[in-house]
């Protein structure tokens, strides 16, 4: 069994009492459950998380299989059992069914959010919360721009510190260049990457200072071609394969952001620290141009609102409400379980 208290909410909503009792599902992988847990903390709560291990079929399966689901979980992950949860969260296909069956379980008294679209069964959780981009509509949809993460002020503000001596030979002003990389939309190659680092290489040339880091997506040969472009710029640059992540350090040291556009959730948290946000553009795969693009329709969206702008070779300087979409639905999701406990009389 692996279960644990999540930490307290950084700013917690005033809740009355008792406090609900908050279950976040997960299964291991930080992605999912960060996204829960970061929901739960901007709703004021003090999860508990509890991963489950699903069996076979269930496991490949989820949620489009929920026969016999009380058979589904694994004694070696957290057991699901009486005194329910007043409210339980999740993220993705790995916690759908688990939020399924403890909706039934607990004859509705828990209170199911599932994030991200589960495709079926849609109305089998009292509440989705999916991005605006999915066009996802319902009764139970709460709908947001983006995806939900934990950057917040308090959390980058605690992490800047660990990497003033890493960063310390870099000018500012610093613009802090978060890689994507190939999706099932955008392709990147090395001519891309080499492309964008003349441009940023301009860039440095101007002064500024440049923090530069890949992902897993990116790949070597890429990012080798970035790192050529940039010899003699003194930029800082990680590979996103080995050595500590230096992510969260840039968001908080970075004066603007120049950002691919195959990444909603880069591009949402770059959007959440109120800094300017430059969208590169990456080419389309083949015979991917035509059709919805839901990432396009995102970047479109944030343009509009004035929170992000193409990358042209410059970097601009202006100001914007935050995107800080988390604190809203956290709000949309609170009062919504208020309202149906009435007058918060917990069973």
């Amino acid at each position: 069994m692996d279960e644990t208290t999540a930490p307290t909410a950084e700013a917690s909503l005033s809740w009355p009492h008792p406090l609900p009792s908050c279950w976040v599902i997960g299964d291991g992988r930080p992605g999912l459950e960060n996204q829960s847990l970061g929901l739960a903390e901007a709703m004021g709560l003090q999860p508990v998380l509890k991963r489950v291990v699903l069996r076979k079929p269930w496991r490949i399966a989820s949620p489009y299989v929920t026969a016999f689901k009380r058979f589904a979980f694994s004694s070696s992950g957290a057991s699901l059992e009486a005194p329910w949860p007043d409210i339980a969260i999740a993220t993705g296909r790995p916690g759908a069914l688990p939020l399924i069956y403890l909706r039934e379980a607990s004859k509705g008294h828990t209170f199911t959010v599932q994030i991200q679209d589960p495709v079926v069964r849609r109305g089998a959780f009292d509440r989705i919360v999916v991005p605006w981009h999915d066009g996802v509509t319902g009764d139970n949809i709460v709908t947001m721009d983006g995806s939900l993460h934990i950057m917040t002020q308090q959390r980058l503000a605690a992490e800047a510190p660990r990497w003033e001596d890493a960063f310390a030979a870099i000018p500012r002003p610093r613009v802090a260049v978060l890689i994507g990389g190939v999706n099932s939309r955008y392709d990147l190659r090395p001519e891309d990457m080499r492309a964008l680092g003349a441009q940023l290489a301009a860039v440095a040339g101007q002064g500024f200072g440049l923090l530069v880091s890949g992902s897993r997506r990116t790949g070597e040969a890429n990012m080798a071609a970035l790192a050529e472009a940039l010899v003699g710029t003194g930029a800082y640059i990680y590979d996103g394969q080995h050595g500590v992540n230096p992510y969260l350090g840039m968001l908080a040291h970075a004066d603007a952001f120049v950002v691919t556009c195959d990444s909603i959730n880069m591009i949402t948290e770059a959007a959440s620290t109120g800094k300017p946000v430059h969208i590169a553009s990456l080419p389309f795969r083949r015979g991917r141009e035509d059709g919805r693009n839901k990432f396009g329709e995102f970047v479109r969206r944030l343009e509009e609102s004035g929170r992000v702008r193409m990358f042209d070779g410059r970097i601009e300087n202006w100001s914007y409400e935050p995107l800080r979409e988390m604190d809203r639905v956290a709000q949309v999701l609170r009062r919504t379980f208020l309202a149906r406990i009435g007058d918060y009389h917990l069973r």
